[in-house]
This record gives C-alpha cells, structure tokens and sequence, in this order.
C-alpha cells in the first residue's frame, strides 16, 4: 500500500500515466492532502454536504506561509502552484465535489525579488470556474508574518459556512484599550498534528478494512492538472480550460 505526498509528479502526463499503470491494483495508492482530515474544513464539508448553506455558490480559501522557503527549495519544489496551492486546489475539488473546468491565475513577486528570479511567484490569487456556474477563488502568499494563516469561507444559497484559524491559545484580552487574542498557530506542523494523526488513521484503517482511501490517486492527478493549468494561466495572463485532464490554453 502506498501514500505518497504530493504532488503525484511535477508533469501532469507523468502523473496520469501513473494513474493508468495502477489503475485495477489491490492495493490502496493515496495522495497525502492532510488539510481534508483537518477536524474544522471537515466539520465544514459535513455541514455543506448535510445541506445546512443550501447549494454552494462561492467558495474563498485564504492560504498564507508564515516566511518565505529557502530559494534553493522554490528552485526543485515545482514552485508556488505545485507545491503550495495544490493544497487549496484539492480542498477546492473535495469542498464541491468536482474539479474546475477553467483556471485564471495571477501572481507576482513582491516578498523576494530571488523568488522571481527564480522563475516563481510568493503572490498569488487564482480562480477556479465550476461547469456549473459556481466559483472558488484562492489567495495564497508565502509571508504572513504573524503566523499561518489558513481560513475557508463557503457561500451557499441558504447561509454561510466559515472555518477559522487554529489560535496559539483561546484567551481573549478585553480591556479599555481594546481586545486582543493570540496569534495564529505559526507553522505547518503545529497547525495541522491534529490532520497529520487523523490522516494516517485512516489510511491504516483503509488497509485493514480492505476498503477505498479516502483521498485517491485520482485526487493528485486533478489537483496537479489544476495547477499546471494556474501555472499557464499566470504565464500566458489567459484563463486556460480544462479539458480530459489537462490543461488547454485558448487563442
């Protein structure tokens, strides 16, 4: 049985001819997209698919590191859309149950000017369009400096669903000076052990059970394809379709 992180690989056309040489194995082959086993987006996703917001119609996924990585790491990562959006772009599919049919990016480099030397952005905000009219739209940075900010915000047609930061600590300070609370989780790690424990959980239940994972390969090639297709768009500054899997530009 196999987890691999993501992204599946850094080409989409080696990443679906993974798919097709695994497809049929006995085996369970899972994509590693912790954020879907993180109790709050879960806790959001139920509620969604529970019908409680009526149908989703506008879906907003902040994403912000809290420090830039190591140039020399941006240089083998596949940069900020393989390496850093993918995460939204899964949670995007996963939340609507669907993958986009269009993808318009922009990014620049306004946090390290080696970042854009580097052929990278650290800025971006890319919209994803749904067949069916609905829109999720994503911004992602590679500084916040006071922590690591991860929040999702789903309009429905009947109410709205939010899922907040996970905070250093729960104590508020009200005084006449005005309120404070904590900081944001500042990193990676301690944001999301909980979805890391749950995650692994899973996929060994999966095993013993015998039955589907949760977060298939599949999975990977869908969210890869969306952000080869946000790489595109940001390069070309045209929406790119996506079309049997892969990313299309059009004239």
């Amino acid at each position: 049985h196999v987890m691999v992180e993501k992204p599946v690989d850094l080409d989409i056309n080696s990443a679906l001819t993974i798919a097709d040489k695994v497809k049929g194995a006995k085996t369970n082959v899972s994509v590693a997209f912790n954020r879907r086993f993180d109790p709050n987006f879960a806790a959001l996703k139920q509620a969604f698919d529970q019908g409680e917001i009526g149908k989703g119609e506008l879906l907003s996924i902040t994403s912000f590191d809290p420090a830039p990585p190591p140039v020399s790491y941006i240089q083998v990562s596949g940069g900020l859309f393989r390496d850093m959006a993918i995460h939204d772009f899964d949670m995007a599919c996963w939340i609507f149950g669907a993958a986009p049919v269009a993808v318009t990016a922009v990014g620049s480099s306004i946090v390290d000017p080696a970042i854009g030397a580097a052929g990278d952005v650290d800025t971006a905000v890319i919209t994803l369009h749904f067949a069916d009219g609905r829109i999720a739209v994503i911004k992602n940075s590679r500084r916040a400096v006071y922590g690591y900010d991860q929040r999702i915000e789903l309009l429905g047609s009947t109410g709205l669903l939010q899922a907040g930061n996970v905070l250093e600590n729960t104590v508020n300070k009200i005084t006449t000076a005005g309120a404070t609370s904590a900081k944001p989780e500042y990193f990676f790690l301690e944001r999301y052990m909980k979805a890391y424990e749950v995650e692994w959980r899973a996929f060994i239940a999966a095993i013993e059970a015998g039955s589907a994972y949760p977060v298939t390969l599949q999975d990977g090639v869908n969210a890869l394809a969306v952000a080869e297709a946000a790489g595109l768009s940001w390069k070309t500054g045209k929406t790119v379709q996506l079309q049997n899997g892969r990313p299309v530009v059009g004239n």
